[in-house]
């Protein structure tokens, strides 16, 4: 009586292994009969439940249960999922993983074109090499080149490094991505907002495609192009860029800058701002060290000092600015050039190399206070109340002296002084005193130009103090000589005095000459107008240097 049963059962089972054994027979016929030369996505070994859903189509079949799929070198596994192998895709569903070697893809949902092999992965999506992750609620996902592309908002990761934007493009093959539209980097040495940018988690290079905006713990750069390298700190900008730190802002047509090192130049344009030494610098170039707080500047460049109402510019080929040293700590400009910026020395005229106070090391420099600036070669000075023109000049804004070289003249309304060398103590940026040491000479305009009358005083050393912008008097010693036109209550010309004493005292009113003082050995001559010879008085270094003299500060910038 149990033979029956016993058969029943094992047809029962019998029917069921013909049954599952067909199925895989009919699933490998269909991948049997596939010619096209395309890949198809394979199902492996492990499923726990396996459905086959007959529509228009072709058959679909349900995977339920430690579903996993192959495709070449890619392999995916999920909960559940509807494959049609006769298009060749996948829709899958809960705890999606995509694997490939180096790389990985993970998402609530996605959708696979086996043809294109495209996944479409939505919610809580996840692709990674390892060392960079990359986050977002929809991504587009090609598994051939592992690129990777979103536009509803991402972020991704690499290390300290956190990026967002409103979309973008992930390569996991070259490690270049691409992102646009509200894109931020934040890391615990800089931050980066722009709206166009791209990085490479490899390198660790951001590329710049729109205005952007990176900020350190010591300064803010802009730019809209060119390339900040995050590992060692360097920017390079071929754009209209600009860097601002505490007390400095430079902008130019390109801008390079190593942070570590703080080593920089701009080019094109400059735009060079000093707020807390009151200075703006206009060139064609210009190197900066911003640790040693040097520069050097070239190309046309102008320095413009601002006091109170009134501006000094100063015009050369090259300028060059310090912090000024500690009282008493001297070295020569060669060291400073050398040391702090590696720029080459210029040379004076005449074969000689031109020697001034300058600084080494940041340490040795008060660089809160004051700052020093050496111009070399065809010098251009102005103010409204003064201008001058020399070969080299040296300011220091710790005792406000301008040191002019080589040729000097300093023009202040109707006076002209020359000498060996000039130096000028500034009040604010305008002249207050002025010294020079040797050959000293002044010469000043008497009555219309066509009279060619001046009015002069040579002697070896002179001291003027100035007032209001205007010459107030001279004091000229020792060998002091002078041939003027003294003038009577009325205004008329006396006649040509011609004068010679150890010391001399010149006073001026409304720019004019008004009377001197002689003192010990005097010898004076006066000359009636009639009888001068008005051509030939001239003092033995008479020089009228008008045609040099700059008319307005836009002189300086031609």
């Amino acid at each position: 009586m149990s033979v029956p049963v016993f058969n029943k059962t094992w047809q029962g089972l019998l029917i069921f292994i013909v049954a599952f054994c067909g199925m895989q027979d009919a699933f490998a016929q269909k991948k049997a009969a596939d010619t096209s030369g395309r890949v198809p996505v394979e199902l492996l070994p492990g499923i726990q439940n396996l459905y086959v859903i007959q529509t228009d189509s072709g058959d679909i079949d349900k995977l339920i249960g430690n579903v996993a799929l192959k495709q070449g070198e890619t392999t995916m596994y999920c909960d559940s999922a509807y494959f049609n192998l006769t298009k060749n895709v996948v829709e899958a569903f809960g705890n999606v993983h995509v694997i490939q070697p180096g790389s990985e893809a993970q998402s609530d949902y996605m959708r696979y074109l086996g043809n294109k092999k495209l996944a479409y992965m939505r919610t809580n999506v996840m692709l990674t090499d390892g060392k960079s992750h990359l986050w977002s609620e929809e991504v587009e996902y090609n598994t051939l080149t592992k690129i990777g592309t979103y536009t509803q908002g991402g972020t991704l990761q690499d290390s300290s490094t956190t990026l967002s934007s409103n979309s973008g493009v992930y390569d996991m093959k070259s490690k270049d991505s691409r992102f646009t539209g509200e894109v931020i980097i934040t890391d615990p040495k800089y931050n980066i907002v722009s709206d166009d940018l791209g990085y490479n988690t490899d390198t660790k290079i951001v590329t710049f495609y729109a205005p952007s905006v990176v900020t350190s713990d010591s300064s803010v750069l802009h730019t809209s192009c060119g390339t900040y390298n995050t590992i060692d700190q360097i920017a390079h900008f071929p754009c209209r860029s600009s860097v601002v730190n505490e007390d400095q802002y430079v902008e130019a047509d390109s801008l390079d800058h190593n942070r570590k090192t703080g080593f920089g130049h701009a080019t094109g344009h400059v735009y060079a701002l000093d707020t807390s030494h009151h200075t703006t610098l206009y060139c064609g170039r210009v190197d900066f060290n911003e640790k040693k707080k040097t520069t050097v500047a070239t190309i046309k460049p102008v320095l413009k000092q601002i006091n109170d109402k009134d501006s000094l510019f100063i015009r050369a080929d090259t300028l060059f600015s310090f912090p000024a040293p500690h009282k008493g700590h001297h070295v020569s400009i060669q060291d400073a050039f050398y040391k702090s910026t590696s720029a080459p020395v210029a040379k004076a005229g005449k074969g000689k190399v031109k020697k001034a106070v300058a600084v080494t090391d940041s340490t040795e420099a008060d660089t809160s206070k004051f700052r020093n600036f050496i111009g070399y070669h065809h010098v251009l000075i102005f103010s409204d109340s003064m201008q001058g023109k020399c070969d080299s000049i040296s300011y220091t804004q710790q005792d406000s002296t301008i040191r002019m070289m080589y040729d000097p003249i300093v023009w202040s309304r109707k006076s002209q002084i020359t000498g060996d060398t000039i130096l000028m103590y500034l009040d604010s940026s305008s002249i207050k005193k002025i010294y020079v040491p040797n050959n000293a000479f002044m010469v000043s305009q008497s009555g219309p130009a066509k009279a060619r009358m001046y009015d002069q005083v040579q002697g070896r050393t002179l001291t003027g103090y100035f007032k209001n912008g205007n010459i107030d008097f001279l004091i000229v010693k020792p060998d002091a000589q002078t041939i003027y036109y003294p003038k009577d209550e009325s205004g008329a010309y006396i006649g040509v005095e011609e004068a010679t004493s150890n010391i001399m005292k010149v006073y001026f009113k409304d720019e004019d000459l008004d009377h001197i003082l002689l003192e010990q050995d005097v010898k004076t001559k006066l000359t009636p107008m009639g009888k001068a010879d008005i051509p030939g008085m001239k003092l033995p270094r008479f020089k009228w240097l008008i045609s040099k003299r700059p008319r307005k500060k836009e002189d300086l910038f031609k």
